[in-house]
């Protein structure tokens, strides 16, 4: 990718967790809401968030999300938020229910890949995955690696 170029991303996008997909295998996903205050809803509008170290934890019931960064927002000096607060996600009881039994196996894990904004309501996209192995990651650069150079050989024969 050429320096300065931003990767395309879904519309809507405040942010996307792209090295999920390098340090996991990607099942389910599962699409759920935020519970934010007002002073995160306005930072997240300005597109500044960061989920590349969150996770999704079920305790009591209720599903958290960990270590996802909104930075305060900057307007409101002293009624802002803790960057890095648990906040509670909104799923269906069955949805709950389904990623319960399915966390309880061993090895897997829920892991935030996109926020973003669904009208005026604040989204998470939460996969459950289970962790790569050394191996498999170099499988993925490896395969990664052949797509582009396919994609070279096609666009430079269309140039001819």
């Amino acid at each position: 990718m050429a320096k300065g170029t931003k990767r395309k991303s879904d519309p809507g996008d405040v942010a996307t967790n792209r090295q999920a997909a390098f340090r996991y295998h990607l099942m389910d996903r599962f699409e759920a809401g935020l519970v934010l205050t007002g002073t995160e809803v306005k930072a997240l509008r300005d597109g500044k968030a960061q989920i590349k170290d969150g996770y999704a934890h079920l305790s009591d019931g209720e599903l958290w999300l960990h270590n996802v960064h909104i930075p305060p927002y900057a307007a409101a000096s002293r009624d802002n938020h803790e960057p890095e607060r648990p906040r509670k996600l909104l799923l269906h009881r069955y949805e709950l229910d389904r990623l319960a039994g399915r966390t309880k196996e061993r090895g897997l894990t829920l892991v935030p890949t996109r926020l973003y904004f669904k009208g005026a309501r604040a989204k998470v996209e939460v996969a459950l995955a289970r962790g790569k192995d050394v191996g498999d990651k170099r499988q993925t650069i490896k395969e990664r690696e052949v797509k582009r150079e396919m994609d070279r050989a096609i666009n430079a024969a269309r140039r001819r």
